[in-house]
C-alpha cells in the first residue's frame, strides 16, 4: 500500500499575497515547488503527496493542478472555490473534469466572522460538493470547535478531515477545552483528522515530544484508526525544525502500533478519503 504524505503546500513567495507569512517565519518567505519536496518524500519511503492550497483563488487553483499534472508523485490537489457565490456549481463541475482535484478547502481560521461555516450560503455551496465526489478540508482554530457539531450534522453525505488536529495551543498546554470539543466529534463518521501541524502549534524552538503527546493521544482515542491520516506540512513546519522532526514525532507515536494500522495511517485512509 502507497505512503501518502496528505498535507503540503507548494508556493512561489509573494509578500503581498503570502502576507500571513510574517517577519517572524523568515524560513519559509521562499519558494516552496514539488522538485524540492520530491528528495525529501523519497528519503522517507512516501510515495506521493496531496497538495492543499494556500491561497484563495481559481488561479492557486491551476498553480497546484499544473504542478500536479507535471510530476506524478502529486496524487491529488484540495483547491478553493468561493463557496457562497452564485456559479459554484458551474466551477464544480469546470473542476470535475480534472481527476487530480479531490475536494476543496476555505482558511475558516482566518475568518473575522468565526461562525462563517453555518453561513445559509456557505452552507448551500458545501452541500453542492458530493454531488460531484469532492471532498472537504476543515481549517479552524480551537475557538471554532463549537461550530463545528452544527457543521457537520448538516452535511453528513460529505466525507470532511480536519487539518491539523484543529491546532491546539501547544505552547501554553492548555488544551482542556479543545479536548472536550474534539471527543464530541468522535460520533460523526463521516468526519476523518489529519495528524499534522503539531509542531508548528508548540514553541518552535523548544517543543519536546512529551508537550505533544497527550494531544495524540486525545486524537487517536477520538477518531480511531481509520480516519486518521499522516500530514506533514511542508513547508510550515520547517518553522519548528522541518520536515524529518515533524515525522519523527509521529513515528515515536504510532511505533505502537501492528502492521495493519500502520498501513491505514500512513496511506490507506488518505487513499481512501481522497480517492487517490
Amino acid at each position: 500500500m502507497a505512503r501518502i504524505d496528505s498535507h503540503q503546500h507548494f508556493w512561489k513567495f509573494d509578500p503581498v499575497r503570502d502576507s500571513w507569512i510574517d517577519e517572524s517565519m523568515s524560513a519559509i518567505a521562499q519558494d516552496f515547488l514539488p522538485q524540492d519536496l520530491a528528495p525529501i518524500l523519497a528519503q522517507h519511503q512516501f510515495d506521493g503527496c496531496v497538495v492543499v492550497q494556500s491561497d484563495q483563488s481559481e488561479a492557486e487553483n491551476d498553480f497546484q493542478l499544473q504542478n500536479a499534472a507535471n510530476f506524478p508523485f502529486i496524487k491529488g490537489v484540495v483547491g478553493w472555490v468561493d463557496l457562497r457565490s452564485d456559479n459554484v456549481e458551474e466551477r464544480l463541475q469546470e473542476y470535475q473534469k480534472n481527476s487530480l482535484m479531490k475536494g476543496f478547502r476555505h482558511v475558516l481560521q482566518g475568518e473575522s466572522n468565526r461562525a462563517l461555516m453555518l453561513d445559509p450560503n456557505f452552507k448551500q455551496g458545501l452541500k453542492l460538493l458530493p454531488k460531484y465526489n469532492f471532498t472537504y478540508d476543515i481549517l479552524i482554530f480551537p475557538d471554532q470547535l463549537k461550530y463545528v457539531d452544527e457543521f457537520l450534522a448538516s452535511n453528513e453525505a460529505m466525507p470532511m478531515v480536519l487539518d491539523h488536529i484543529a491546532k491546539p495551543n501547544l505552547k501554553t498546554g492548555d488544551f482542556a477545552e479543545w479536548k472536550k470539543d474534539i471527543q464530541k466529534l468522535a460520533a460523526y463518521k463521516h468526519l476523518y483528522c489529519k495528524v499534522s501541524g503539531l509542531i508548528t502549534e508548540a514553541d518552535w524552538h523548544n517543543w519536546t515530544y512529551l508537550q505533544i503527546k497527550p494531544c495524540l493521544d486525545i486524537i487517536f482515542d477520538t477518531f480511531g484508526l481509520d480516519r486518521l491520516m499522516f500530514g506533514s506540512d511542508w513547508p510550515v513546519c520547517n518553522l519548528a525544525g522541518g520536515y524529518d522532526k515533524m515525522l519523527s514525532v509521529v513515528k515515536q507515536y504510532t511505533a505502537q502500533l501492528n502492521e495493519n494500522e500502520q498501513a491505514k495511517f500512513w496511506g490507506e485512509n488518505a487513499t481512501k478519503f481522497y480517492n487517490l
